[in-house]
């Protein structure tokens, strides 16, 4: 992987690291790279809410059409519906300009391939050597430029999808659905009452500057106390860009992307539908889910933390089912990245033919006890890979002897070091978590 592109695109405060002028490179390679010189070639380019977003895309446009590129712009989209669209538009390659559910200064720049999926380290390598290296990039004139194209059916399209894909009414289900003020607060709320359900729309008016703001999946507390308040049998939380999403049951218990996968690995492999009898996880998903999936004759395959690994993982072995726990799951057999709209359809869907109300369904895998802690750092490298630290990991791991587990490792789109311990008793999780977050801090 390049300097440029971390786990998930290039990010970076808007207008400080990730530039006007960067975006307008990123532009030109990206079209330059996807496009592979065909005359024709299209790029399908969404965003998220964030105030960001108009001077980014601008000169995202600018550089696509510099290189000759056209530009299908579908405005305010999901994250996962650039990656359907440019599958259904049949374009060269897809655009996103969001930071997900990171704060509104924080943005971001990713890319999909023609065929939906997100590019490989070697695509992503190729178009970073062409913004640090320009020469190679084609500079038309005259009828040479790009257009750009305004796709006005763009989420009647993705809606459209969505229902083919889990189809099903959801009459008689109360619904909270906490759109994070992001990419999907029109489309959520609409789709779930075209399909007959009654909702309650909360942080869906976003504004610019409101996105993930103590909202969305990452901050569920309002989501938890709205759906008790208003008697709903459950609330689903969507991040800023829509390609997660974390649940609530009826009495106002979250219930994660741990649980949600062990809900729909059981229904698909009931339905004879769970491809290699397989679900793909990443080393961050609790011990419960592994002891609940094998419980159910289920086998479970682990990756390092990340979407894109799943993923990997998943084409590697055929296997079409996993995701992370914090709510980023892939169904292969629907889309080619996580998309929180379809993930909640899915549970939706479990829930309604079940008539099990989705507490009960939760109940279904026990969560050992897990403690995750962020520490800001200035040197996330330095600090992973400090021998201190190992040795201090390992003595700590001994002390959960055989019972539990700790994971160090380096967030992939933040300045921050990740600091996890899963085991029996939460007081012992607290003290050596605390421990080690002392260390890093004496460490950077």
């Amino acid at each position: 992987m390049g300097v440029m592109f971390g786990t998930d695109g290039v990010r970076g405060v808007a207008n400080r690291e990730l530039t006007p002028d960067l975006a307008l490179k990123l532009g030109r390679a990206g079209a330059c790279v996807l496009s592979r010189g065909l005359s024709g070639s299209r790029l399908v380019i969404g965003r998220d809410t964030r105030i960001s977003g108009d001077m980014l895309e601008a000169a995202l446009v600018a550089g696509i059409c510099s290189a000759g590129v056209d530009v299908l712009k579908v405005g305010v989209m999901p994250t996962p519906a650039i990656a359907y669209l440019t599958r259904a538009l049949g374009a060269s390659g897809g655009v996103v300009i969001s930071a997900s559910h990171n704060p509104v200064a924080d943005n971001g720049i990713k890319f999909f391939g023609p065929s939906g999926y997100k590019l490989s380290d070697e695509v992503e390598e190729e178009i970073e050597q062409l913004v640090t290296c320009p020469g190679g990039i084609p500079a038309p004139v005259g009828g040479g430029v790009g257009r750009c194209y305004e796709i006005s059916d763009a989420a009647g399209r993705y809606t459209g999808f969505l229902k083919e894909a889990a189809p099903g009414g959801l009459d008689g289900l109360k619904i909270v659905v906490d759109c994070a003020n992001g990419a999907a607060s029109r489309i959520a709320p609409r789709l779930l009452a075209e399909l007959g359900a009654e909702v309650v729309p909360i942080f869906s008016l976003p504004d610019g500057v409101n996105i993930n703001a103590s909202c969305g999946s990452t901050k569920p507390a309002a989501l938890q106390a709205a759906v008790v308040e208003h008697g709903a049998h459950l609330g689903l939380a969507h991040d800023g860009d829509a390609d997660r999403v974390l649940a609530v049951d009826e009495a106002g218990n979250l219930v994660d992307g741990d649980q949600i996968m062990m809900i729909c690995a059981r229904d698909l492999k009931s339905k004879g539908r769970l491809a290699k009898n397989t679900v793909v996880v990443t080393v961050m998903s609790n011990l419960g889910l592994h002891l609940a999936l094998q419980e159910n004759g289920i086998n479970v395959v682990q990756t390092k933390v990340g979407d894109r690994y799943v993923l990997e993982e998943l084409l590697r072995t055929g296997a079409t089912f996993g995701g992370e726990q914090s709510g980023h799951i892939l169904f292969l057999d629907y889309n080619t990245t996580g998309d929180g709209l379809l993930t909640g359809l899915k549970l939706l869907s479990v829930v309604r033919e079940s008539g099990v109300s989705l507490g009960e369904l939760a109940a279904g895998m026990e969560r050992l006890p897990q403690l995750l802690e962020n520490v800001p750092v200035a040197d996330k490298e330095k600090v992973i890979h400090h021998p201190e630290l190992s040795a201090a990991v390992r003595e700590r791991e001994e002390c959960l002897d055989g019972y539990g587990r700790i994971l160090v490792r380096p967030s992939g789109t933040e300045p921050l070091v990740r600091v996890m311990a899963e085991g029996r008793d939460m007081d012992q999780l607290r003290t050596i978590v605390g421990e080690l977050v002392d260390l890093i801090g004496k460490l950077t």
